[in-house]
Parts: C-alpha cells; structure tokens; sequence
C-alpha cells in the first residue's frame, strides 16, 4: 500500500525572516504508520506537490487552521481523480465538520494504538468517514520516538545554519488559558512521558538543537527536575514555551542546554521583570510572545506595553494579534457577544483582526499590531535580534565540543515552480 502524507503550505507573518522547522505532527503521526505501508513525505511549503500522483491513500496532517484553504485545495484536487483522502492533525480536529466535506475519512484524537486499524479497515474496503478519540486519550507510554526519517532535512535550514528538531515530553496542559485549544485538544490532566523514553528519543536525534514543544514547562515541578538532570549529558541546546519560575528548576534547565524560552509577557507587572530577570541570570534567552487586542487594553495600553518590553531586557518579541481559533474560551466568549468578524481561515494568521476588539477599531489594533513590530526593531530588525541568539548558541556549542557546522555541498535546492491547481 502506498500513502503519501501532505504537510500545507500556509501565508507567513511578514514581519518575520521566513525560515522553516522540521515539522513535528507529521513525523508523530509517521511513527504509528504500519512498518509495511510505503509511506512517502511532503511538505508543502518547500517541496512541489506531485498533482499527478496516484497514491493508495492521501493524508494531510493539518496543524494551523490557516492552512486549511490550501488543504482543502489538494484534497478536492485528489478526490476528482478518485483517490481517497484521510485528514488528522490539530486543524482537523477544531473543523472536524468542515473538514468531513473534503475528505473520505477524517482521524480526530492522537493516533499511538489506533492507526492500524485504520489500515485494516482501509485494505478490506471499508474506510469509516469518522475515527473519533478526541477525548480518549492512549496510553502516554504508548508515544514512541518520531519518524524523522521521512524529512528531507537539507530543506530545514536557514543560511546554513540548521533548523531546530522538535520533540515533546509530554501532553496535555492543566492551564486552561482564554485564548488556547489545548484543553479541548489534549485534555487538561498533564501527561508527562516517561522520562527515559524522552531521553532515548533525544539521543537518537542527530540535531545538537531542540524545540521541546510541550505546552508547558510548568505543570509538574518533581517530574522537570527529573527530565532536566537526565538531559544535562546529552549536551543538547534546546528552546521551550514557558518553564516553571523556580529557581532550582531553572537553574537545572540552564544546566541541561536551556538556550532560549517563549515567555508570554500578558502585563508590566513585576512578576514578568523578575521572571526574565531570573531566567537571563542563569544564561537563558528569552523571546517575549504578547497578544495584542485582549479586552483591557486600549490605545495608551499597547504603546505603553511596547515602552516597556523596550525596557527589560528582551532578546526577541513576537507579537499577534488575538485570535479567536474554535474551541477555545476565547471564541465562546466573542460568539455569546457577536464580534466575530469573519472566518476566513486564511486570515486566521495571527497577524490580522478578525474580531470586534472590545476599546480600539479593527483598524487601530491592526495598525498597532504594525508600531508594535515597528518600534521594537527600529534598531535592527527581527533578523539581526535573532542572530544575536543564534551567535550565543553556537558559541556554547563550541565551547563544549558539540558544535557542528552544516555543509551546504550537501543540500539540495529547490525552486518552486509557481504552478497552481
């Protein structure tokens, strides 16, 4: 049997240097693939989609609802040709109603234990059009290494320096933020993966850099400490979304490769000074991540809030505009009081206004969303900010041996023709 698998090409912020990561759903999925099926990669963002291909079985693994329109696109595009099409993946699950009307079949939930059946039913001719575990999550042990073999690796990088690899240590998230899916997603109890079987993952990836990217680095203080000692001889240097604010466990953190963190910066509170103070004492990096257009903010809200990041020591920023994604408590507030403007998935970027904000216009925010990126890079840009961090990186690198530099005579170009369906 032989299936090829369809990551979508999706619109990219312009304030930022496009640059491509290893794409981490896909390779999750790849993993519970039967050994036997003749599976074949695609990332549409880099790589031309074979339209005349003729697969057993399409499947697009679908992360950001913006990438839904392209999705859509392919699939209607293979379907006329009479080839059936399995959609999964986060979007999939948050339009599972939407999705049904271009696809044969659509997988919803994590697939570790499920995904043979789903080949068995395929070969004996009776595909379902639904395969719901949403809410029944398999058992964590069952999440094995990922299957990054199926990437063309020469493509994830930038200028020659080389993508990160992502992985995760755990699912679930027991924050239930306003403007987050992740509750409906993968539930709200923590589910943290053995320890040992995170590390036989790490060591098996060749990438002396990772993107650990578990919802939160701040659910189980015990279990961090735990993971942090076990990755500190690996030598690894890794990024995450936010770590618990302890000092013991960010000194750990530090100790175990922490090069950079995502922090969401939500006020000018003491709390964040004190959280990035202490996370850049210990030789950590930070890039603030703020929303812009939540209900308390105003005009003389956001230029204030721009001052002071100005002030505090950032190594990036990046900032969206609030966005109302389904199934999150966000969108179920912006419903009950109508200010949904549109659900034009493909504006569902993060850097366009696609609600009522509750104090500006939708023009205001979207033209502060543009001072905000504006102001902050005035000296420089986003570019030069984040060679600053890959600089420092590449400096712990070589000073303990583990630097290794990409010979671009071994990557392959690629040059998209442009043609369209």
């Amino acid at each position: 049997m032989k299936m090829r698998l369809i990551y979508p090409r999706w619109p990219k912020l312009k304030q930022q240097t496009e640059f491509h990561l290893p794409p981490h759903g896909p390779v999750v999925f790849a993993a519970t693939v039967p050994a036997e099926v003749d599976l074949k990669f695609t990332d549409d963002n880099l790589e031309e989609v074979d339209l005349e291909e003729r697969p057993d079985l399409m499947v697009f693994s679908v992360m950001l609802t913006c990438q839904l329109p392209r999705a859509f696109e392919l699939a209607d595009h293979f379907r006329a040709r009479k080839i059936p099409v399995l959609f999964g993946g986060i979007a999939t699950m948050l339009h599972a109603e939407e999705v049904k009307e271009h696809a044969d079949s659509i997988f919803l939930g994590e697939s570790e234990g499920r995904f043979d059946a789903v080949i068995d039913d395929f070969a004996s001719g009776r595909l379902q059009p639904v395969y719901d575990y949403l809410h029944n999550h398999p058992d964590i042990e069952l999440v094995g290494p990922a299957r990054r073999e199926i990437l063309n690796r020469d493509l994830y990088n930038y200028r020659g320096v080389q993508m990160l690899d992502l992985v995760h240590a755990s699912r679930g998230c027991k924050f239930n933020c306003f403007p987050c899916s992740t509750a409906y997603l993968g539930g709200q109890k923590f589910r943290p993966r053995p320890v040992p079987q995170v590390i036989a993952e790490m060591e098996q990836i060749p990438n002396n850099r990772l993107f650990v990217v578990d919802n939160s680095l701040a659910q189980d203080r015990d279990w961090l400490i735990e993971l942090f000692t076990a990755m500190k001889p690996l030598k690894k240097k890794w990024v995450s979304h936010p770590i618990l604010d302890d000092e013991e466990v960010i000194k750990l953190a530090a100790e175990a490769g922490c090069w950079y963190v995502y922090q969401a910066i939500i006020d000018t509170s003491p709390v964040i000074v004190n959280r990035i103070k202490r996370l850049k004492e210990h030789g950590i990096g930070v890039e603030g991540t703020i929303l812009l257009g939540t209900d308390d903010q105003d005009e003389t809200y956001i230029r204030n809030l721009v001052d002071f990041l100005m002030g505090i020591n950032l190594d990036v920023a990046e900032f969206t505009i609030l966005t109302p994604f389904l199934h999150t408590p966000l969108r179920r507030q912006l419903e009950k009081e109508n200010r949904i403007l549109n659900n034009n998935w493909i504006e569902y970027t993060t850097d366009k206004v696609v609600f009522q904000p509750k104090q500006l216009s939708p023009a205001k925010l979207q033209e502060l969303f543009n001072y905000a990126w504006d102001t902050f890079y005035a000296d420089g840009g986003y570019q030069i900010k984040m060679g600053a961090l890959f600089k420092n990186v590449i400096a712990r690198e070589m000073a303990d041996g583990t630097y290794r530099r990409y010979d671009p005579k071994k990557s392959r170009t690629f040059k998209r023709s442009g043609r369209a369906i």
